[in-house]
């Protein structure tokens, strides 16, 4: 059905609260004509969506948002249209979800000592298997009454200054490309330009992806700069990247709504036309 293209959300398979049948519904409410799920490392939640589209109308485009780590910044990849049954996706996601858990693990030890909370409630917060991650610490916090809300837990406690934050596994940006290339899928860098600590990362390294098979840049996001946007549109021109923009949208566990940015229909067409991997579902 015709509508906006909204090309990355969460369910709960990794930190959003709708599982991806509710994801399917929403954005059937909102009246959205094409909606990516891209949860994060995990592709458990493709299935269940294409089964909530049918009949709907609304085309689903299968996609993981991959974990990498860029120097210090921890850099995420979108990736569309790739296998899912790809053997080095498979082996790399379950490490990287192993890295998260086992990190988040060590993160509410330290919180534990200053805080009443357990590894049980934050277990308690998640899909068995799924992504969990610090979403999901934050929940736990929200549960025992310790914060108002996820944005509050990332201000505070859950802040990288905090004194309780701890990096995780993930491969370089560099490798995530190459990874999600190799499965027939198409990578695009998401939100690229936000505040604070990840900035732009710099053109030298943008030529390296773009060589190694990067296809877009997300400028469409709630969370990019203006000045941001602007160099990043001047990088998709001179290296032919498509554009897309987003919601990221986490049901209530953030503030972004789905639809509140969207990706041009040319656009998804260059993706579509680009990944063999595997294909739209059109419900």
């Amino acid at each position: 059905m015709p509508g906006p293209i909204d090309l990355h959300t969460h369910s709960s398979v990794s930190d959003g609260t709708e599982t991806p049948t509710e994801l399917v519904k929403a954005a059937v409410a909102a009246g959205l004509g094409t909606v990516a799920i891209t949860d994060h490392d995990s592709t458990a939640g493709w299935q269940e969506a294409f089964a909530a589209a049918s009949g709907t109308g609304l085309t689903v485009i299968p996609g993981m948002e991959l974990s990498t780590n860029y120097g210090p910044a921890s850099v995420h990849m979108l990736a569309y249209l790739f296998d899912q049954a790809d053997a080095m996706i498979i082996a790399e996601t379950a490490r990287i979800r192993d890295g998260r858990m086992h990190r988040a693990e060590r993160i509410v030890e330290r919180i534990a000592v200053d805080y009443d909370i357990t590894w049980e409630e934050v277990l308690a917060q998640s899909v068995e298997g799924g992504t969990l991650g610090r979403p999901h610490i934050a929940d736990a916090l929200v549960a025992k009454g310790l914060v108002s809300d996820r944005s509050a837990a990332f201000e505070s406690i859950l802040h990288w200054r905090s004194g309780y934050y701890e990096k995780y596994y993930a491969p370089s940006p560099l490798d995530g490309v190459r990874m999600i290339v190799a499965a027939g899928g198409v990578p695009v860098l998401a939100h690229p330009a936000t505040q604070g600590r990840y900035r732009v990362i710099e053109e030298r390294a943008i030529a390296e992806l773009v060589a190694a098979g990067l296809f877009g840049l997300e400028i469409h996001h709630r969370d990019n700069t203006e000045d941001g946007k602007v160099r990043l549109y001047e990088l998709a021109a001179k290296y032919d990247l498509v554009v897309t923009g987003s919601s990221d949208y986490h049901g209530v566990g953030k503030h972004n709504r789905l639809a509140e940015n969207t990706t041009e229909p040319e656009a998804l067409a260059r993706i579509v036309a680009a990944g063999t991997g595997s294909a739209p579902y059109r419900g």
